[in-house]
Parts: structure tokens; C-alpha cells; sequence
């Protein structure tokens, strides 16, 4: 994601200097640590959504069913499904409920809400072996906040955005039950599977995660089917758009939904950005694996910016351009390439930031913006979301985008481009739809070179 306010500043003239000390060189690299065993649970989960939309698009009801596998050795009795959707809101109150609501869960039993009604966790029946598959069933209720967000409204458009209730994950550190901080993003899910069919009026024009089809419904309606595999969330938006599809040369079908404000330049930008970079990044980082790509724009989006999802990024679009290059670039640092965003969010806002300007072939060598080097004395590139969260959310943009695209490019001129560029392609390899750590990351830069990296890392802050 980038706001408004993160995107400005990022914008302003990378000045002052603090070029990396130099290091030391050594004839032979250190060996690197193993890596360790890490099992994340549940996996392979495959959704199965069925939504029915009001007039409007405000209001969407239905059933949904997950299945999953148990990867642990040991016996899984439980599993968490969190309702993002209702960050922004927690509990509700009685005249107005939360925005994501279940019921009649099936499958296992429901316990009640926590997290600020954004954890559900259900008791299997019975606990499930190593490697054995199950499902749980649940009605959805979900209605649209009454704001312009990622997860709200827009005029007459809708947008539904970490709307969908998804598995949490358990792994050697427990429990991911962290909670929205209000900025930034807290998500960590595994890819999985998912067919989602949206039954809703024919007036409304739905771009949506996948593959998506349509056919005629009841009278007045639409059905939007949209399949998609190896993603980690499904994200989709209903209005009145206007739309446009091109394919890139590389064969990706781009489409383009925008609304009748939006600005006819900042369209046109956001497609001719789009229609490059996919393949240029395909290139770089390996192929598109989606099949096709939705650009869902509009100029009311200022307050709060542009969003990545999986095969679906909102862009708050203006004439004089978008966020489309850094959204697009999250496609692969955070969807091909996933990672705890509450425990480690340079490892996609960083990573996005860094493909932006190496696309746009900026001037980055002296791209440590201010004095002094860091806002504070605990500041790190590494820190998690809870510590920007308590007390330090002016560091969070200065940090993880500036100083942590900064170390990334900083790290290239250590090992050479054509040392990173074979190494940021093999570091997606290895990670394809999988999940990612900094361990992991300093090991395949580590990998690249015969010299020991462990003072770059002291001088970024990388911990």
C-alpha cells in the first residue's frame, strides 16, 4: 500500500548523503545458517464463495466454505478466520454491526468474537491428523463502511477490499492474531485457491481477484464468476465503470476500471505504466502468474491512496500520474512472494519501493534523505508493526519505504546489478507463492557474494 501522504514525501528529491561504509572484504563468504524448519498451518486452502448483491452493491450475503490441510505434526484442533473487514470498525454496536458478520458456522464450533471482532476461532470436531484435509461452512454478511477506503465506498462505487473472511496462520510462533493498527497493514495468510461467484445486478460492473467469466442471471442480474490459484486474498469492487482491456506483449490481459471523474490522463498513465511493467517485472522477478491484472481507479481516493491484491490493485489516479508501479510491484513482494506484514513489513513495502524507482531508473546514490541518518536511536528497517504503532508512526514511512528502498539499493551497488538481479530472481524462485522472512533474505544476499554482509546489515539497521 502507499498513501497519499507517504506518496508525497517519497516523491520530494531524495537529497543529502550517507553513502554505505565501505566493507570489508573476504576471500571466502561466511557459511550460511540453515534455515530453519518453519511450518506454517493451515495449507493449501481452497474457498469456495457464493455472494448475492443488493441494489447497489452496499450490502452482499451468502455462504462460504474453506477447506485446508493440516501441515504440522501435530494434531490441529482449531483454526482462526479473520474479519478484516471489521479493523476500522471492532465490535459495532447494536444499531449498527460490524461490517463483516458469520453464522451458522458448520464443521466446527464457533467460540466468540476477539481482536476487536476481527478474530473467529472454531473447534474442529475432532483434531486433525498430519496431513489429513477438512472444511468448515459459514454464512457471510457483509456491508460496505459508508467511507471512502479500501474497504468502503466511493460515490456509487463499492470497493471490497479485505472484505473476504481468510484462514489465519499458525506456525513455530503460535498464533497470528495480530490486530489492525489503522495504518499500514497487519495481514499474514498463506496462498490458496479460490472460486467466488458474485450474483449482482446487471447495472454493476464488477472487477474482481482471477479469472473472471459472466453470464446472464435472474432477470436484471449478472453472475461474475472469478477463479483464482495461489493467491492470499480476494479482493472486488462494483459500480458504474468504464472499462478498457488491453493484453501486454508478454500476454497478460490488463484491465482497466475507472469512474466517469476519474481524469482521462491519469487513466491513460496508469494503463501505459501497467502495460510495461508487468513484463518488464515478469522479466525480472519471473512471469506474471495470474493471467490477467485489474487497475481499479479513481481520482477520490486522496485521503487514502492505493492498495494492493492479489490480480487486483485500487490506484488513486491523477493526471499527472499513480501509485500503478509500486501496486503492480506488490504482485510479487507480497503476492508471489508472501510475508508477515505485522512482523515485517519492509519486506513488501520496501522491496515494492525499491522495483518503483529502479523502473523509473532513478538517481539513487545518495538516496538517504535527511539528517539525522534515523528519527530515533531505536528505529531499525525491521521493525514490526507494533512497534510503529506504539509511539513511533512518524518513522513508519521515513523507515520502511525511504530508508529500507535506500538498503535495498545500497545492497545492489555492493553486489553489483547483475549479481542482484540474479539474485532477487532466484530469492522469488525459491519463495513462489510461499512465504518469506528476513533470515531468509539475508540468506540469499549472503549467497550472492564471497563478502560477509553481517557490517551492511549493522550500518542499515536490517536485524
Amino acid at each position: 500500500m502507499i498513501s497519499l501522504r507517504i506518496r508525497r514525501a517519497l516523491l520530494l528529491a531524495l537529497a543529502s548523503v550517507l553513502l554505505c561504509a565501505p566493507q570489508t572484504a573476504a576471500a571466502q563468504a561466511p557459511a550460511a545458517p540453515a534455515a530453519p524448519a518453519r511450518t506454517a498451518t493451515p495449507d493449501r486452502p481452497s474457498y469456495e464463495v457464493s455472494l448475492r448483491a443488493d441494489a447497489d452493491g452496499s450490502h452482499w450475503t451468502g455462504r462460504q466454505t474453506v477447506s485446508f490441510r493440516n501441515s504440522a505434526r501435530t494434531p490441529l484442533r482449531s483454526v482462526d478466520v479473520r474479519l478484516w473487514g471489521n479493523g476500522a470498525d471492532g465490535c459495532g454496536a447494536p444499531e449498527v454491526p460490524s461490517p463483516v458478520r458469520v453464522d451458522r458456522v458448520t464443521g466446527g464450533t464457533p467460540r466468540p468474537l476477539t481482536v476487536d471482532c476481527t478474530a473467529l476461532r472454531i473447534d474442529l470436531p475432532a483434531p486433525l491428523p498430519y496431513g489429513a484435509r477438512t472444511s468448515i461452512s459459514f454464512d457471510v454478511d457483509i456491508t460496505v463502511p459508508d467511507r471512502v477506503h479500501r474497504f468502503g465506498k466511493d460515490g456509487a462505487h463499492r470497493y471490497l477490499g479485505n472484505a473476504l473472511p481468510l484462514l489465519s496462520v499458525r506456525d513455530a510462533q503460535g498464533r497470528h492474531l495480530d490486530p489492525d493498527v489503522g495504518f499500514g497493514e497487519s495481514f499474514y495468510t498463506l496462498s490458496g485457491d479460490f472460486r467466488v461467484v458474485l450474483d449482482h445486478p446487471a447495472a454493476l460492473v464488477v472487477p474482481a481477484t482471477g479469472t473472471t467469466t459472466r453470464r446472464a442471471g435472474a432477470p436484471g442480474r449478472t453472475v461474475t464468476t472469478s477463479l483464482a490459484h495461489g493467491v492470499r486474498d480476494f479482493a472486488w469492487a462494483a459500480g458504474p465503470f468504464l472499462s478498457k482491456t488491453v493484453t501486454t506483449p508478454g500476454g497478460v490481459r490488463l484491465n482497466a476500471y475507472w469512474t466517469a471523474a476519474t481524469s482521462p490522463e491519469g487513466v491513460a498513465l496508469a494503463l501505459q505504466d501497467g502495460t510495461g511493467l508487468v513484463d518488464a517485472f515478469g522479466k525480472r522477478f519471473g512471469r506474471y502468474p495470474y493471467g490477467e491484472l485489474d487497475l481499479v481507479m479513481s481520482d477520490n481516493l486522496d485521503d487514502f491512496g492505493s492498495m494492493e491484491f492479489p490480480g487486483l490493485v485500487l490506484l488513486w489516479t491523477e493526471p499527472d500520474g499513480s501509485a500503478a508501479v509500486h501496486e503492480i510491484a506488490h504482485q510479487w513482494f507480497y503476492g508471489i512472494v508472501g510475508n508477515d506484514q505485522f512482523a515485517a513489513p519492509w519486506l513488501d513495502e520496501s522491496f515494492a519501493q525499491y522495483a518503483n524507482q529502479s523502473y523509473y531508473g532513478e538517481d539513487t546514490t545518495t538516496c538517504w534523505e535527511d539528517q539525522p541518518m534515523w528519527p530515533s536511536v531505536t528505529a531499525a528497517i525491521t521493525r514490526p508493526m507494533s512497534y510503529f504503532a506504539d509511539g513511533h508512526r512518524s518513522e513508519y514511512s521515513r523507515v520502511v519505504y525511504g530508508r529500507g528502498s535506500c538498503a535495498l539499493h545500497d545492497l545492489e551497488r555492493v553486489l553489483g546489478t547483475p549479481a542482484m538481479a540474479a539474485m532477487l530472481r532466484d530469492y522469488v524462485r525459491d519463495h513462489w507463492q510461499g512465504v518469506s522472512t528476513t533470515a531468509d533474505f539475508k540468506r540469499a544476499a549472503q549467497a550472492a557474494t564471497p563478502q560477509d554482509l553481517t557490517p551492511f546489515w549493522t550500518e542499515h539497521r536490517i536485524l
